[in-house]
C-alpha cells in the first residue's frame, strides 16, 4: 500500500494541484473557419454565403437550415440570427491560381498546407487564409481584403 516502511511521501506527491487550461490552437481556429462551413462543418464549396457577422456558410446547408420546420429541430447557435435567405449574401470569391487542394488525387501521400487559401484578394493578391482581415459588400458580394478597401477608398465595387 505504500507508506509502510522508510518512505515519507511529500505534498506534492499526494496532492493533485488544478490542472491547466487547455488553449485553443490558432491555427486549427483559423483553418475551421475559413475552410469550412459554419453550419453544417463541412468543407466550403460553391455557391458561398455570408452572414453579417461574417460567418461562411454553404448556401445549400443555409437552403436546408432555413426549410427545416419540424418542431423537434434543434436550433443552431452558429446560425440562429439567419431567419430568411435576405440575411446572406452570396460572396464573388476569386480563385487562388497557386492553391492545388482539389485538383490532385489525395493518398496521403504529399503534405497539405494548412495556410494555403483556396480564394486570394483581386486587387492586392492577399490569400484568404485567415492571416488578413476581409470584406465583403453587401449589395453585390466581391470579397477584398481590409488593406485593398483601405487603399482604393471608394463605397462602389471597383468591378
Amino acid at each position: 500500500m505504500g507508506c509502510d516502511g522508510g518512505t515519507i511521501p511529500k505534498r506534492h506527491e499526494l496532492v493533485k494541484g488544478p490542472r491547466k487550461v487547455e488553449k485553443v490552437d490558432k491555427v486549427a481556429e483559423l483553418v475551421a473557419r475559413w475552410f469550412y462551413c459554419a453550419l453544417s462543418q463541412e468543407k466550403l464549396r460553391r455557391p458561398i454565403v455570408a452572414c453579417e457577422l461574417g460567418r461562411l456558410y454553404n448556401k445549400d446547408a443555409i437552403i436546408e437550415y432555413l426549410l427545416d420546420k419540424s418542431p423537434e429541430k434543434t436550433p443552431m447557435e452558429s446560425a440562429a440570427h439567419i431567419k430568411s435567405i435576405k440575411n446572406v449574401t452570396e460572396l464573388q470569391l476569386v480563385d487562388n491560381p497557386a492553391w492545388a487542394g482539389d485538383k490532385d488525387s489525395t493518398k496521403g501521400d504529399k503534405y497539405d498546407d494548412p495556410q494555403a487559401a483556396r480564394f486570394i484578394c483581386p486587387v492586392v493578391g492577399l490569400e484568404m487564409n485567415g492571416r488578413h482581415r476581409f470584406c465583403f459588400l453587401r449589395n453585390c458580394g466581391c470579397v477584398f481584403s481590409e488593406r485593398a478597401l483601405k487603399q482604393i477608398k471608394a463605397e462602389v465595387c471597383h468591378k
